[in-house]
């Protein structure tokens, strides 16, 4: 890999992990195209999520601030007799239900070899299918926000999900592993199809994405370690790679906020449904053809 490459993965990765369009998916679709994919491949794909991952700390540094005080005081008042469920304020209700949401995931992680063949084949026609579904409940989460504005609902945020809304927008991100679901599109849509805020629902899945990021990442690290080969030459393009990832992974958050707040998130669902079209009909040319498009490249 070469440091121009690890740039322009580096953006990929950035601008597409917070926008609904499937970051995986996009890294992939680029490795399948330039002839990247190979062993290496997830090991790159996650030191660049850790790239991301940083991004969001940096974004959201105050309410991580707030709610890392909080975990705290949640010791000292179960240990001093004080602490309630039923009394418990919007950050610790955000922190109990982050957790929830995390659950579900333990039940997709038992299929994670799976998914890690999907992103690692020279097949892309499972991306296609996944950019499709991306577009589907991206849509569906654009129309029910839409409406229950319209009817004057009260919406919910993140001091009142309750647990069984937490479990609902963690299943939409165990299925979000698959390349081409977005992780960032599917919370914020199933926090919106669950009678969400639009603000509270982007906070929320960028929140919520910073232990999955870092418990994805570490969990793939140990299983590359044994196969994955990077020499000296090519650290200093991951390393590139990864600042890249932070640094776009900032502005794209600071854009999906404002497309959020101005209810532009729909652009997304036509975009990966273009996308999730064109990619499905080259995966079916490249396999009746035999020709794939990288070694016309």
């Amino acid at each position: 890999m070469t440091i121009t490459d690890a740039i322009i993965q580096g953006i990929i990765q950035g601008a597409t992990e917070f926008l609904p369009v499937s970051s995986s998916g996009h890294l992939s679709l680029y490795q399948h195209f330039t002839g990247l994919s190979g062993e290496n491949t997830t090991f790159v794909t996650v030191m660049l999520h850790l790239g991301t991952l940083l991004a969001v700390v940096i974004a959201f540094r105050k309410k991580i601030c707030l709610l890392i005080k909080e975990f705290f005081l949640i010791f000292r008042d179960i240990f001093t007799g004080k602490f309630s469920f039923k009394k418990m304020n919007g950050p610790r209700n955000m922190i109990f239900m982050t957790i929830v949401s995390i659950l579900p995931l333990f039940v997709f992680y038992a299929f994670r070899h799976l998914f890690t063949r999907v992103s690692e084949d020279n097949d892309i026609i499972a991306e296609g299918l996944c950019f499709l579904y991306t577009s589907a409940v991206l849509t569906a989460g654009c129309i029910i926000s839409r409406r229950n504005e319209r009817m004057g609902r009260a919406l919910k945020t993140t001091q009142n999900l309750s647990p069984l809304d937490a479990v609902i927008i963690g299943a939409f991100q165990g299925i979000a592993l698959l390349p081409g679901v977005s992780r960032s599109g599917s919370t914020i849509s199933g926090a919106q199809i669950i009678g969400m805020k639009r603000e509270d629902s982007v906070e929320y899945s960028f929140i919520l994405g910073i232990p999955v990021i870092l418990a994805g990442a570490l969990s793939e690290l140990l299983d590359a370690g044994e196969t994955a080969v990077i020499t000296s030459a090519e650290t200093v393009p991951l390393v590139v790679g990864m600042i890249t990832a932070a640094v776009a992974g900032y502005f794209a958050i600071i854009l999906i906020k404002w497309l959020t707040k101005s209810d532009r998130f729909g652009i997304f669902a036509v975009y990966t449904l273009i996308l999730g079209l064109a990619v499905t009909g080259i995966g079916i040319y490249e396999n009746v053809t035999g020709n794939f498009i990288y070694n016309m490249i």
